[in-house]
């Protein structure tokens, strides 16, 4: 995998919200956010020169400031694009707690054995690839496929985030993966194109490999109307979820993906806890934020 070439770090992207609502829903104990990003700060932590985008920092004490309001007991922190293959920001965030924390790294394909064992004891479980096009990356998939190769005797998985169009051109690629696999943001599936469209069903198909996991976390980056002339927040994303919980029930897991970055609308914290309400019953909730997250990042029950 390549980084982006350097520039000037690209466009400024606008924080989180600084004061997000209390949820209505409570959370089961041991309840995982699966896919959170750490910035941060920059003066221990710098940013990668190379870097798509600049961020504010937002540095793992404010996340656990959220957590306290949000009632989530577990991270998983995926490395930013924004620090490149410099995963310190996010092993110093598992070293502060490693019973609540694991990672999901960036590391170039060619890492060494040893390096890929350090990041092991140290509570990284899987790598991450970004093919959507504004990112400006280009993996090597020949490359990928050999780093799945070598992951998949330490347990962990590859990450990847596609765009709805990238997920019709890989297919070949997702088949021939050695290891696990976790896809981003629902596919990034647009809802305006409906359940039925070219990538949703390419999508389901995907999911009935068993190696296959879906991440249900980014539907202010899917839906069509976001949080404005809707009985709530982002409630045209619900059906999508639960399709998806329905074709994986075992291998769905949940993030809020703060801070947040190049999104259209900068989503309430709150309100993406209150809809989980609508995908399912207690059941389906603890299986997507425990039971699941447990499973695949090797928390403790």
């Amino acid at each position: 995998m390549s980084l982006p070439l350097p520039g000037d770090g690209g466009p400024q992207v606008p924080p989180p919200l600084e004061r997000p609502r209390k949820p209505r829903l409570q959370l089961p104990a041991g309840a995982c956010d699966s896919h959170v990003h750490v910035y941060g700060p920059a003066a221990r932590f710098p940013y990668a020169p190379e870097r798509p985008y600049t961020p504010q920092d937002a540095p793992v004490e404010r996340l656990w400031a959220l957590y306290e309001l949000l009632g989530i007991s577990r991270a998983v922190y995926v490395q930013a694009t924004v620090h490149g293959y410099d995963n310190a920001a996010i092993l110093d965030a598992i070293r502060r707690d490693p019973q609540r924390g694991r990672g999901v790294a960036l590391v170039r394909t060619d890492i060494a054995g040893r390096e890929l064992q350090d990041l092991h004891v140290r509570g990284i479980r899987g790598v991450r690839f970004n093919f959507v096009k504004h990112l400006r990356e280009t993996p090597d998939t020949d490359a990928v496929l050999r780093l799945a190769e070598r992951i998949a005797p330490l347990g962990w998985h590859v990450q990847l985030h596609f765009g709805a169009q990238d997920l019709l051109e890989q297919r070949a690629f997702l088949q021939a993966l050695q290891s696990p696999f976790a896809i981003d943001h629902m596919g990034r599936t647009p809802v305006a194109d409906g359940l039925r469209q070219e990538a949703c069903l390419a999508l389901l198909e995907v999911l009935a490999d068993e190696r296959a996991w879906i991440k249900l976390s980014g539907p202010e980056r899917i839906s069509a109307v976001l949080s404005r002339g809707a009985a709530f927040p982002y409630d045209d994303v619900v059906p999508f979820a639960r399709q998806l919980l329905a074709a994986a029930p075992q291998r769905a897991v949940w993030g809020t993906d703060w801070p947040h970055p190049n999104v259209r609308e900068m989503p309430d914290d709150g309100d993406l806890v209150d809809l989980l309400a609508h995908y399912g019953d207690a059941a389906t909730l603890q299986r997507l934020l425990v039971t699941n997250p447990a499973r695949l990042y090797g928390f403790d029950l």
